[in-house]
Parts: structure tokens; C-alpha cells; sequence
């Protein structure tokens, strides 16, 4: 199985990537929407450099967890780099209804400079339009809080999404487990994602979420994490 998933609680779920090629881990936010949709966080890639097909295993690994991609009614998007939002125009082709959204800075890079680099790269650009943009702040959905936290650096309009009640941070591909998002794209920069690393540290968190590599579980080990990737910078 290209996924291993699990639930942190009821209603947060875990599909974290185990494919030989690269793809994003995805997170779901179970039945936080009215009418008991889903809010799905990265979709990744529809077909990735080795040919595997990420996004028909993220089915697969949704439909283990009883949830059908038909009831997924927002994807968020942490940036657009295609292994994070490539399945966007998949997801769309099959759901009409969904939603699809990500920050005004990221959808400008994505449409200049991102499209270039991509088309440079051999990458296949996404076709999709946001039915909003995501802004700092809260983002208030059915049941559930979600902080919103501008995080450039690996991305110029790179987010971060804060769960208060889960303690949980999705921090895109701006701090993993010991290490942290390239910044030798177009568009990078490592002094600004310096910057988006101390913010994200100042908060208090159980589970780090980030967008490759494994989860990191408990508040110690989230702040050791934080410090050893610090002194990395």
C-alpha cells in the first residue's frame, strides 16, 4: 500500500505517503462541513516521476476509512508545487461540487514563475480555479477552527494550518521531521523561511503534520524537532 493512514482523532485522518517516487502526505478533516463533507488538505499527484498514481491510492486509502472522495467538499491547498495540488484538476473531474482552495500570493506565483519553473522541470501544471483565497486568520468551519498562518519561504505564498483543538499543525513543506523545505526553487528563499519556522515554533503543538516524512507525536518532541531544525538553519 502507497499510504499509511490513520486517525489522530475521530476526526482527523492521516495518509501518509510510502511510494517509492515523490508525493505529499494528505490530511483529512472528517465530516467538518455541512452536510457532512469532507475538507481534504493536498491531494498530491495524479501520476508521479516513477508512474505511480498517488491520487487513485489516495482513493483507495480514503475508501479503507469508509470515506468516499465524493463527499470531500474542500480541498485546501498549502502551495502549489504539483506533488502537493496536482490531483486538484482529478479531484475535480470526478466532484463536481468540491471547493478548491489556497492563498492569492501562491495562485499568482503559481500562474507566473510556478508555471515556468514547472514547464522547466518537466512538471504538469494543474488546471484548477479557487472558488476563494485563503487569508490569515480563522477559517471557520461546521465543527471545527482552522488558524490559517502565512508561511512563505519554500513557497512564496506557502500556508500553514493550525487545528487549536487538535493541537495539530499542517505545516506544508515549510518544517519536517528534522529538516526542513528546499529553497533552491524559484521563488525560495531560506531567510524568509527561517522566519516562517520561528513563527510556527511559538505555538503550542501535540502533532506536527508536515507535508512529507513521518508525523511527529507529543509537545516535547514537537519542540525538539523545532529546536534541532534550527540549528540546521
Amino acid at each position: 500500500m502507497s499510504y499509511f493512514s490513520f486517525a489522530i482523532q475521530d476526526d482527523l485522518f492521516c495518509y501518509l505517503w510510502r511510494g517509492a517516487g515523490n508525493n505529499c502526505n494528505t490530511y483529512l478533516f472528517k465530516s467538518v462541513l455541512r452536510g457532512g463533507f469532507h475538507a481534504l488538505v493536498d491531494p498530491g499527484q495524479a501520476v508521479n516521476e516513477m508512474g505511480e498514481t498517488p491520487f487513485a491510492d489516495l482513493i483507495s486509502a480514503l475508501n479503507r476509512d469508509e470515506v468516499d472522495i465524493q463527499d470531500v467538499g474542500l480541498v485546501i491547498n498549502t502551495h502549489s508545487h504539483p506533488d502537493h495540488c496536482q490531483a486538484n484538476e482529478n479531484l475535480l473531474a470526478i466532484n463536481k461540487h468540491t471547493c478548491v482552495t489556497l492563498s492569492r500570493e501562491e495562485d499568482d506565483f503559481r500562474h507566473n514563475l510556478g508555471k515556468r519553473m514547472f514547464s522547466l522541470l518537466g512538471m504538469k501544471l494543474s488546471h484548477f480555479e479557487p472558488l476563494f483565497y485563503l487569508k490569515e486568520g480563522n477559517l471557520n468551519l461546521k465543527d471545527t477552527r482552522l488558524t490559517v498562518i502565512s508561511t512563505p519561504g519554500h513557497s512564496p505564498g506557502s500556508i500553514s494550518l493550525y487545528s487549536p483543538q487538535h493541537r495539530a499543525l499542517l505545516s506544508g513543506d515549510v518544517i519536517f521531521y528534522g529538516g526542513m523545505g528546499r529553497t533552491d526553487f524559484p521563488g525560495c528563499s531560506l531567510a524568509t523561511l527561517k522566519q516562517s519556522i520561528d513563527r510556527l515554533s511559538r505555538l503550542t503543538v501535540d502533532y506536527l503534520l508536515p507535508g512529507h516524512m513521518d508525523i511527529v507525536a507529543g509537545k516535547d518532541k514537537v519542540e525538539r524537532n523545532f529546536g534541532l531544525v534550527k540549528l540546521l538553519l
